[in-house]
This record gives structure tokens, sequence and C-alpha cells, in this order.
């Protein structure tokens, strides 16, 4: 029988020995190199969107906020773009990614029907990068990661309510990605606060495996509904009923605290927007003003729906002609294009043919900037 200093020291060595290895751990930060490790695009297809989901049992799906594991999981990380293929990069807020829309109906997939190619033959194949949550500045760390995947061409779908500089930090992608988000907000001086109280803050022992072990297990349990993705395609939650649009709106006038009659370029986040465009250097862009629910209720002349009060709204779409022309942006405004009738539960969400509709106008104009030789921008509504 073992004697009691012989089980004492067997349990100091283990405490021990277990305190070595989390101090190493934290010492290398491996977790971004662990969430390269995947078994996507390997054993199981990859996705067709970025994970995403707070009903993991029934989507199949999760939220986490690994970004390299994220993009592993992704069809974009599946193999290093070749010579024959056009990449294109969709990015932009739920909408894009496809909220109540199987993955055979988003606006990638819609695109990738259309069978595009480049001048010179090569066929366009369209990632769909978008994530929810409405800010330009999460739209901006997408951006940022998925340009390590050489797209030849990225469309940006933007609408007002990411604009406001009380939105910018509000994703949770962006809370717990501080490192990332503060290298973007010194490289291109944004007007945003780096030590913002909003982001997440990991103190050393936060970077040991005791610490990390919610990242570690949304890892892990991202590859297991790998399983159920490759067997059933599915990877969202689709409620048997949703409640439309709001159609009866209030009178209030105000937008993010902003007041009427006038919306000033420096109330929004352009300084964002034009980030992205540096950082795509010479990577051309389309920008897309996506198209929201015009209500016909009651107050409906203040208000074109939840989000927008008309004054705010106009304006916008004012001020996002007159920068597209001063910076020489391929910009689409589609504010407009679907009818009240093709939004599903908010006022930026699509049904599957509203969506189709939508493919065919921004197809339209890939396709004429593609043929323009690539050149970035003519500053006009109808690249």
């Amino acid at each position: 029988m073992a004697s009691p200093s012989f089980i004492r020291n067997v349990i100091l060595k283990a405490l021990l020995l277990f305190l070595l290895v989390n101090l190493v751990f934290a010492a290398l930060d491996p977790l971004p190199a662990i969430g390269r490790l995947s078994a996507y695009n390997h054993i199981f297809p990859g996705r067709v969107r970025l994970p995403y989901g707070d009903k993991p049992d029934q989507a199949y799906n999760l939220s986490l906020f690994n970004l390299p594991a994220m993009f592993a999981s992704h069809e974009l990380g599946a193999k290093p773009k070749t010579k024959d293929e056009f990449r294109l990069v969709l990015i932009g807020d739920s909408s894009v990614w496809g909220f109540l829309l199987k993955p055979n109906q988003t606006l990638s997939a819609y695109l990738n029907a259309a069978k595009l190619t480049a001048p010179d033959g090569r066929p366009v194949r369209v990632y769909n990068v978008g994530y929810p949550t409405m800010s330009l500045t999460k739209d901006l760390l997408m951006l940022d990661e998925a340009m390590h995947y050489q797209p030849d061409m990225v469309v940006w779908l933007v609408t007002l309510e990411s604009f406001p500089y009380d939105k910018q930090l509000s994703s949770p992608i962006l809370q717990h990605n501080p490192k990332p988000l503060q290298d973007l907000i010194r490289t291109y001086s944004l007007k945003l606060n780096p030590d913002d109280p909003a982001l997440t803050k990991t103190t050393s022992w936060g970077k040991t495996i005791l610490g990390e072990r919610r990242a570690l297990a949304d890892i892990l349990r991202l590859q297991l509904y790998g399983i159920l993705w490759a067997a059933t395609g599915i990877d969202q939650y689709y409620p048997e009923t949703y409640e439309p649009p709001q159609k009866d709106l209030a009178t209030d006038e105000t937008f993010h605290g902003l007041k009427p009659p006038q919306l000033y370029e420096s109330d929004l986040a352009f300084d964002v927007l034009k980030a992205g465009v540096q950082r795509m250097g010479a990577v051309p862009i389309l920008i897309v003003n996506e198209p929201v629910y015009l209500s016909s209720g009651q107050n409906s002349n203040i208000r074109y729906n939840f989000f927008y009060p008309r004054w705010a709204y106009d304006q916008y779409r004012q001020l996002m002609t007159q920068a597209s022309h001063a910076n020489g942006w391929n910009y689409l405004d589609l504010w407009n294009i679907i009818p009240a009738d093709e939004f599903t539960n908010s006022a930026i969400h699509l049904t599957p043919s509203g969506t189709e509709t939508l493919a065919d106008k921004v197809g339209e104009a890939i396709s004429l900037i593609i043929e323009n030789s690539g050149a970035v921008g003519n500053g006009s509504n109808n690249p």
C-alpha cells in the first residue's frame, strides 16, 4: 500500500505539471493555430457560410469567436486559389449570410448558379463571407481575414443601420477579437476607441487551458457538428412561424440619437468603409446599398421601416452617392427594388424569390466591372 508521503508527492507533481502545461499554453497562445486544424474540407465538406447559430442541436451549427476556426470550416479554406478560378467574396450582414434561407437560396448560391465568367474564361466562384449583426467594423474584420484567401473581387453589401458609431463595436465577434480589431483601428486611424470597455480583456490566466476552455470546447463542438452538416446540409434553425417586418410604425423621427433635418458624413462610419477599400488594395470592389422593406402602414410617411426615418435614410443615400463619386467607388443603390411581400422577418431579410431578384441585379454589375478589366470604381451608381 502506498504511503501518505508517496500519494502527497504524486499529487504535488501532478499539480506542478498541470500548472506548467497551462503556463506553456499561455505563453505560446496556440489557439489560432488550433483553430486552423479542421476536419472541414478534409473529412467533411466545407460550410457554405460562416458558423453562426444559437440553437446548435437544431441548426448543427454554433457561434464561436475563433476567426481561424470559422474560416477553416468554410469552403473558402478548402484549397489554395488556382489560376483557373476567379474568386469573388461577398461580405455584409445577416441578409448576406442568409437568415431563414437554405444554403441553396442565398445570394452567393444564386450568383454561382448564374455561372458568371471572367473575360479570360475563368468561372467566377462566389463565396459567402457575410456574418450576422450590423456593423461596418464587423464587416471590415471579416474582410481582413478573407483577404488572406486572395479574392479577385469583393462585393460589400451595406445598409444605414451598419453605419452609426454606436453600432461599430456592438457585435460580439468584435468584442471577443480585441487584438485584430485594435490592429485595424490603429492601422487605418479609425475613429474608434481601441480600449473600448466593450472589448474583452484577457489576463495571463485567461490565456491558459483553463481560461480558454470554452473556446477550445467550441472548436471541438464545431468539428462534431460537421458530421450532421455533412449528412443533412442543415446549418441554421428554421422556425415554423415568424413575425413579418413591422408595418405600422412609430412617429419617432430620431435615428440613433440623431434628429432632423440634417445628417452629416461625420455622423456615420465612412472612415471604416474607406478602410475596407484601402485594405483591398488593387482588388476591385462593388459596394451595394442593399434592399430594405418599405412600409405602407401607419406613419410610413415618417419612417420607411422600423430602422429608418425617411429623412435620415434619404440623406444617407445622398451621402453614399457623393462619397462614391469622390472616392471612385463602384456603387450600386438597390434600396427599393424588392416588393414589401418579399421580406421575411426583418426589414433587410429577403425571401428566396427576393434574393434571386437581388442576385440578378448584382450579377449584372459584377459582370460589367469584370468586363471593364477589373478597374476599381467609376464612381457611378450603375457600374
